[in-house]
């Protein structure tokens, strides 16, 4: 399985493993995953922003993303096909974009919004408690002995 990361899930990934917990962290360094270019925009336009989550986004990408060598997706026409195509069930553009590229290019999406699962791209859905596997043809599934 190759992986997209979203932003948040790139973030934790590759600066605080520890929040993904125990499953995320095995289900991500097991898969070859890929970055975007989407989320070093997003990092960027949110580091305006008050309590940023990245507070200096292009060093950081330099160290994390770019040094250890992980792939950056480009935008590419064919990504902007798809997601013309989207309805507007989700209003982040950044999720529209991650959704879109995962999907034009065969993607999973690794991300803690499990309401992009709507859209039919294959998702791993990453958070503290639990790993989930979501997507158009499979059914959510629960870890045994995980918090809901």
């Amino acid at each position: 399985m190759k992986i997209l990361t979203d932003t948040h899930t790139l973030v934790w990934a590759l600066s605080e493993p520890e929040v993904l917990g125990e499953r995320a962290r095995i289900a991500l360094s097991g898969s070859p995953f890929t970055a975007s270019v989407a989320n070093l925009w997003e990092l960027i336009l949110k580091s305006r922003t008050p309590g940023a989550f990245v507070a200096d986004p292009l060093p950081w990408w330099e160290k994390y993303v770019e040094r250890p060598g992980i792939p950056a997706l480009a935008i590419r026409t064919a990504h902007i096909r798809v997601l013309a195509g989207l309805p507007e069930f989700h209003k982040d553009p950044f999720d529209r974009i991650l959704v879109a590229q995962a999907l034009a290019e065969g993607l999973t999406l690794a991300t803690k919004d499990a309401a992009l699962a709507r859209y039919g791209a294959p998702l791993v859905g990453i958070d503290d408690y639990r790993l989930r596997l979501c997507g158009a043809r499979k059914r959510v599934r629960r870890s045994a002995g995980t918090a809901a």
